[in-house]
């Protein structure tokens, strides 16, 4: 499953920063999500390798160089102060298996939206951990980033990670032709998204929404 981002240019106020955080780690019911360490590159190599994982990415296959540099990059977003960007490690509780990434990514500091983004190891899909990560992921940015939005892409033929974001109950927001190409073919996208007030009342059903 994969749900991919872009850089998006991010409304701004005078508001202070919220983009302090430094260490994150997320617990779920089934996962710990965390901040990646340079030895996992190994487990994220070996998800990455698989021809299921590849299909809707531009590479054809992964080399070892290639994931430690991509691993590498996440740690290096720890260190930024503020930090905007939290790619984090997805670890079964039970077994401490390394099974994929997500992440949420601001612009800027003083962003009042964000991205979010998942993969995860084939042999690990259709047992709902995508949504229980996804779904943590966004309880991080409203509460702990007091975000206004946070949004997501994916390939429109990635039926399984579109019903990750449906599940999420973020909205449908439209369908871009042909403005991704790898492969040697051209792939629609779709964008989700959700805001602040409509996450609250899915929480919260019986308290009336606050926005517009």
């Amino acid at each position: 499953m994969r749900s991919s981002y872009k850089a998006k240019r991010c409304v701004t106020s005078l508001r202070p920063t919220h983009c302090e955080i430094q260490n994150v780690n997320l617990t779920t019911k089934r996962l710990i999500l965390r901040d990646f360490e340079a030895d996992d590159w190994a487990e994220v190599f070996a998800y990455q390798s698989d021809p299921r994982y590849l299909r809707f990415y531009e590479w054809d296959q992964r080399t070892p160089d290639e994931v430690q540099e991509f691993v590498g990059t996440f740690i290096a977003q720890q260190h930024q102060r503020p930090r905007t960007k939290f790619q984090l490690a997805i670890v079964l509780r039970q077994t401490d298996e390394l099974i994929g990434n997500c992440g949420i990514r601001l612009e800027a500091p003083e962003a009042h939206q964000a991205d979010i983004g998942y993969e995860l190891s084939p042999h690990h899909w259709g047992n709902g951990y995508a949504t229980e990560a996804a779904r943590a992921l966004l309880k991080f940015g409203f509460t702990e980033l007091s975000l206004h939005r946070i949004w997501s892409w994916c390939i429109a033929d990635n039926i399984a990670s579109a019903h990750v974001l449906q599940r999420l109950g973020m909205r449908l927001e439209g369908r871009l032709r042909q403005n991704e190409y790898f492969k040697g073919r051209w792939w629609d996208t779709l964008l989700y998204g959700i805001l602040d007030f409509e996450w609250h009342a899915q929480r919260h059903p019986s308290t009336p929404p606050s926005g517009p």
